[in-house]
């Protein structure tokens, strides 16, 4: 829990916007992935469908995040977008190319320009090399140093990222905190000038006050350079402060999109109200809503048992009737143009939506 000391929001702050493109550099439709899972050395095996018909736009300039609980689905999404993972049905495209169909220099475009930030720092990093090995094998590779102009290269690297590289370049991941260590990591994910990095979970495994560094210097990379942001987590506070687009997931699925403004504070789907609600303030008197906190009923279904009709239907103190055997429409992510370049509409999954009125209780 972040104290509101250490929050930092651009909307909070008055940070002006960033132009963004107008054609999304990635693109997902009507991703859908699934895993074949066996129980035991002979069990029966049975289809899990952890990502289930997710659109989204990811724009150059713009963060938008996803976010959800513990197997909603979010970090699967993610790898697909980075092209890790094969989608069972559906395209991920980069400037309107199928990732999986790219070849030659294209794909390496791809690979370039799309980069990642993992959660847990230490295991992304090689401990038996020098960060001034890690990141010259980057650069060397990529091109975007000689071995002329590699020391300069390094030293604007780390200075990038509020490092000083008289310090740290000779250390050993194991020699640097969390903190430092996640540092690292962004410096060798902008090494190669990307447009848009994917940062899965690229905070929860730091310190509440770490955490608040690694946003600024994220948010100052993005008006610096003009990156767009994937950002997975589980912690909306941390979606309210970095994220222009927030996209909510439930087993699989997309329930709410829009905004930041519009989702965070007037949600419309039950479940990202619940989410808002269990939030725990700073200050105990204060209220988010004015309306009863609302929570949900049991726990999260397997992601192989997804109850039928609205999926969140059990744990749903709104649910009725038809809410049992009618799924839902899937939630299209759509922007409109707007001063600053494009603006997402709000969008739900919910059958009841237009009767709920969410910010006045169930």
């Amino acid at each position: 829990m972040r104290s509101a000391s250490v929050r930092r929001s651009r909307r909070q702050v008055g940070r002006k916007p960033l132009m963004t493109e107008l054609t999304p550099f990635l693109q997902a439709r009507d991703v859908e992935v699934s895993f074949d899972v066996r129980k035991g050395f002979r069990g029966k095996s049975y289809k899990v469908r952890a990502v289930r018909g997710v659109d989204l736009d990811v724009y150059r300039g713009r963060t938008v995040a996803v976010v959800g609980e513990s197997g909603s689905g979010k970090s699967t999404f993610a790898r697909t977008l980075l092209g890790l993972q094969r989608p069972t049905a559906g395209t991920v495209c980069y400037r309107g190319q199928d990732i999986h169909a790219l070849k030659g220099v294209d794909r390496k475009d791809y690979r370039t320009a799309v980069q990642v930030v993992f959660q847990d720092p230490g295991a992304s990093l090689n401990p038996r090399k020098s960060v001034r090995r890690i990141l010259s094998e980057v650069l060397l590779l990529h091109r975007k140093a000689t071995r002329q102009n590699l020391t300069e290269k390094l030293d604007a690297l780390l200075r990038e990222v509020g490092l000083d590289p008289a310090t740290f370049l000779a250390r050993r991941p194991f020699q640097l905190s969390g903190g430092q260590k996640q540092r690292v990591a962004i410096a060798r994910a902008i090494a190669v000038e990307p447009a848009v990095i994917v940062a899965d979970e690229a905070l929860s495994a730091l310190d509440v006050s770490v955490q608040a560094q690694i946003l600024s210097l994220m948010e100052r990379l993005q008006t610096d350079l003009g990156l767009g942001f994937v950002f997975i987590t589980h912690d909306l506070g941390v979606a309210e402060d970095i994220a222009d687009d927030v996209a909510v997931m439930y087993l699989g699925r997309v329930v709410e999109f829009g905004a930041s403004a519009d989702v965070l504070r007037e949600p419309r789907h039950p479940y990202t109200r619940a989410l808002l609600d269990s939030r725990l303030p700073a200050d105990p008197r204060a209220r988010r809503f004015d309306h009863p906190p609302q929570s949900l009923m049991g726990d999260l279904p397997s992601p192989s048992e997804v109850p039928p009709g609205c999926p969140l239907h059990p744990r749903c103190p709104h649910a009725a009737a038809h809410c049992l055997d009618s799924a839902p429409p899937s939630v299209r992510t759509t922007y409109m143009p707007s001063h600053d370049g494009v603006r997402a509409s709000h969008e739900t999954a919910c059958l009841r939506a237009h009767e709920i009125a969410i910010g006045s209780g169930p």
